[in-house]
């Protein structure tokens, strides 16, 4: 009786998952034959949560993935370095500190630390390290400083962008760079009254403007234009007439305009210093000696703990998260902050479990480079193995539930849509996916959200 059941069982099993099939294949075979607007094609594939093979269409055909790129990067840096890692700034000195005046440079120094400055996180905003900074040079008795104010930029080397990035990205806050040190996301808001320049969100004094900006439309339709290290920026493109929007771009220097801000702070809090603020890679530049990190450290500032940054950079879909991960994971595992150090070694992490490596052509660590090419079948497998590990919780909590009410992680680019992620169905069960299309032309989002939806 007991082995009629279980025959039983695994016969409706079966029929169930031949049904969904059969469901699933109608609805992509629909959209592929409604529209004659994909060309370069879908990759889709579809397992229950124990990784039984249910649908595929091209599961294996590397496509362009935008940002659900970012899965594999979520779980290898949980994996490698640990839901509980922090990133860390020090504050600290050359020279000595007599009668109250510090004969030397003050230094800030850093490994990477994506959230300094961010408002993402109530305790890590800009003012919580201002009054930390301050309070450490007045507890160290220091008054006044008669060398500069050094902002050592140099943990990591000295490209700030992935090569493949397109040139349109990365003036815009999405596209920032990755920097030794990084300050408020690399990001700036400027609000905009048609083509005029009206604040910004905080001073920038470092960079001089090019506004080639024309009114017209009902939207945003600006681009900002940054290059590292570059003190020109341009914008253009149009904006509605009539009414103030909020446009945000990358900074091109944030190393420098941390040192900017933390010399005023200086000035504030009555500490004088004789020198100026700059960065090591203004000493390089300059043929001068950089100073590296500091002997006598006065403030260690930690990060938020990984998993809370892996929220964010999952749940908002933070491209510099994913690229200062790319570096740390280089640095840290082959000695070397490049991204194509960090790009292959996140490769070789997903190979080493189980992933086929001509699925995951990885150029960066965010998705943000069209030059990445993944098949649906890769994003499965990563997504079922971080559901067997035990940083999955912080994983998961991190990917959006989207407008159909499904869990997953979406990604988009021009032409380029995609999403990944796990779903329970009414009836239980629970499956697993990811779909990609590239070059659709029609309402990639939509048309992609109703086929994900046979599986509710």
């Amino acid at each position: 009786m007991k082995k009629t059941l279980a025959v039983l069982v695994l016969s409706v099993q079966i029929l169930s998952a031949q049904n969904m099939a059969q469901k699933l294949d109608k609805a992509t075979k629909d959209l592929m034959d409604s529209s004659g607007a994909v060309s370069s094609g879908l990759s889709f594939y579809v397992a229950d949560e124990n990784g039984t093979f249910i649908y595929e269409y091209q599961g294996n055909k590397g496509l362009s993935t935008a940002s659900t790129q970012k899965i594999f990067t979520a779980g290898a840096a949980l994996e490698t370095l640990g839901k509980e890692y922090t990133f860390k700034t020090t504050a600290g000195y050359s020279g000595n500190i007599s009668s109250g005046v510090l004969n030397g440079d003050l230094i800030i120094t850093s490994n990477g630390d994506p959230t300094l400055g961010s408002w993402r996180y109530e305790a890590y905003k800009p003012e919580s390290f201002k009054k930390k900074f301050i309070e450490a040079l007045k507890n160290a008795g220091i008054t006044k400083i008669s060398g500069n104010l050094v902002i050592d930029d140099s943990y990591f080397d000295h490209q700030t962008i992935p090569g493949g990035w397109p040139w349109d990205d990365l003036g815009n806050y999405y596209g920032a760079g990755v920097w030794g040190i990084n300050w408020r996301e690399n990001q700036f808001d400027i609000n905009i009254n048609g083509t005029e320049f009206k604040g910004f969100s905080y001073p920038i004094d470092n960079i001089k403007w090019l506004n080639d900006l024309k009114t017209g439309g009902n939207s945003d339709q600006s681009l900002i234009f940054t290059a590292p290290h570059s003190d020109v920026a341009l914008i253009n493109g149009t904006l509605p007439a009539g009414k103030t929007v909020t446009v945000s771009g990358a900074l091109p220097n944030p190393p420098l305009q941390l040192g900017t801000e933390a010399k005023q702070w200086l000035k504030e809090s009555g500490i004088e210093i004789s020198g100026k603020a700059i960065t090591s890679s203004q000493l390089e530049l300059e043929g001068k000696q950089v100073p590296g990190a500091p002997k006598n450290v006065i403030l260690t500032y930690q990060s938020p703990t990984l998993d809370k940054i892996v929220y964010w950079f999952l749940r908002k879909s933070v491209n510099l998260y994913g690229e200062t991960l790319i570096k740390t994971l280089g640095k840290e595992k082959k000695g070397n902050s490049s991204f194509k150090s960090g790009v292959a070694y996140l490769k070789d992490f997903w190979k080493s479990k189980g992933i086929n490596p001509n699925m995951i052509n990885f150029a960066d660590g965010s998705g943000l480079s069209p030059q990445n090419y993944v098949a649906a079948k890769a994003q499965v497998q990563a997504l079922l193995y971080a559901k067997k590990q035990g940083w999955f919780d912080a994983y998961y909590d991190g990917f959006p539930v989207q407008d159909n009410g499904m869990k997953m992680k979406s990604g988009t680019m021009r032409d380029t849509k995609s999403f990944a992620g796990y779903h329970t169905a009414k009836d239980g069960k629970k499956y697993v996916f990811s779909i990609i299309i590239n070059n659709y032309q029609g309402s990639g989002s939509t048309e992609l959200q109703k086929i994900l939806n046979v599986l509710k």
